[in-house]
């Protein structure tokens, strides 16, 4: 066995050059979300790549989703290396959609560029590099001329960025990932080469909708101004809410440190008429605000809704006139791999090994796609491991370093084989 695993090793140091020019290749289609650009494309590159390597490749349109348009297809990828037994399965899993560069840049967000020991562009970390690691984890297993008991499957899906339903939600949705059918799921967004996330946290995003009294500018007191009260609102969420839930600390390893904490976010507030637009004298008569909660699995979606239900009627009580609605916009559960998994403990073994050191355990501090592979899925045995530095994601002059790449992909081969079975 163990000259077996030496040979898998060998195996990605010799095609390490490979993985970073896929990784340049994927990161130079610009796979923007939103709206969704250059899906299929990217589908396709990553399918032919799979075949390449021997893989059963399949295409899995998200038909019968409203985000799946003529104009922007929302196209899945999936690749399956044929198990010679009847061993374990096990998924890799990786979202080639990116976040817009936005500003900043000292290099092109594209371009795919490799210097510096690191290769530069929007999505390395989160999570293009990722999934070359994936993919190559599995060639490499094959070019060391290993044979697995168990299936091993690599998926490139859609739309993560934005709640992951035409993707990973609807591959578990159709019975692609399932439970019976898929044993253990691994998705390597960028927590580092040396951590294994084992969950999240939960999140409410939810609005609320403030109902004035609409009433000529001239003669504000005739009316009920919402953004006023708007301003009350918000006053009461930063002295009152948002101190209380900073006293709140999870027992889930969750990384960074402050994101260990309840914590809740404004992330937009719109009222009156259109800032750029002509403007009539009138007292604003609708405020909305929209918040994101992220609450701990101690917590509970329950125990959140009664605290922001409570506020409100704090300030109700407080300011004459007012008047609200809450509308749910989207509900994560937080999740938790279990404690005993093989599957940590295979990816624990591959990093010893690997990188010479102990694994660390960790949670991340905002979703992914691990919640639709438990809880629509149903496949418990599921965490992220994959290379890149969590806090660069999503933020100009985006990086990931090439030897965490390399080890990421050697741990991933290595606990495929673990886990699938050596035949």
């Amino acid at each position: 066995m163990a000259d077996l695993r030496e040979r898998v090793v060998a195996a990605v140091d010799a095609l390490a050059e490979e993985v970073v020019d896929f990784t340049a290749e994927l990161v130079r289609l610009p796979t923007v979300n939103p709206p969704g650009e250059g899906y299929e494309e990217c589908a396709r590159l990553i399918g032919d790549r799979l075949a390449r390597g021997g893989c059963a490749v399949e295409y899995l349109p998200a038909e019968g989703r409203p985000e799946h348009t003529p104009s922007h297809p929302r196209l899945n990828v999936v690749g399956t290396r044929a198990g010679k037994g009847r061993g374990p399965v096990v998924h890799f899993n990786g979202h080639f959609d990116v976040v817009p560069a936005g500003e900043g840049w000292t290099v092109d967000p594209f371009g795919g560029a490799v210097r510096d020991g690191r290769i530069w562009g929007r999505g390395t970390g989160d999570m293009k590099a990722g999934l070359a690691a994936a993919v190559y984890a599995v060639e490499a297993l094959r070019r060391a001329g290993v044979e697995t008991a168990g299936a091993l499957e690599v998926s490139g899906t859609v739309d993560e960025e934005s709640g992951g339903f035409a993707g990973v939600a609807f591959l578990a949705e159709t019975g692609r990932i399932a439970r019976g059918r898929t044993d253990y799921v691994v998705i390597p967004e960028p927590l580092g080469a040396e951590r294994i996330c084992i969950g999240h946290r939960g999140v409410w995003w939810f609005e609320v909708e403030l109902h004035g009294r609409i009433a000529h500018g001239s003669m504000p007191f005739l009316g009920v101004n919402a953004i006023d009260h708007m301003g009350a609102l918000l006053e009461a969420v930063r002295l009152e809410a948002q101190p209380a839930l900073a006293e709140r600390r999870t027992a889930m390893p969750v990384v960074p440190e402050g994101a260990g904490r309840a914590t809740l976010n404004v992330n937009a507030v719109v009222g009156g008429q259109p800032a750029d637009g002509i403007q009539t004298p009138c007292v604003a008569d609708r405020c909305r605000a929209i918040f994101d909660r992220r609450f701990l699995i101690e917590e509970g979606l329950e125990g959140a809704r009664a605290e922001v239900a409570a506020l409100l009627e704090k300030v109700a009580a407080r300011v004459p006139g007012f008047r609200y609605s809450v509308r749910d916009l989207m509900i994560v559960h937080p999740v938790r791999t279990p404690d005993g998994s093989p599957l940590v403990a295979a990816l624990g073994r591959a990093i010893s090994e690997v990188r010479g050191r102990e694994a660390s355990l960790v949670a991340s501090p905002g979703t992914y796609d691990q919640k639709h592979v438990a809880r629509i899925a149903g496949v418990e045995h599921c965490v992220a491991y994959g290379p890149g530095v969590l806090e660069l994601a999503h933020q100009p002059d985006e990086w990931c370093g090439i030897r965490d790449m390399i080890d990421a992909t050697k741990v991933l081969a290595l606990a495929a084989l673990d886990l699938a079975g050596a035949r």
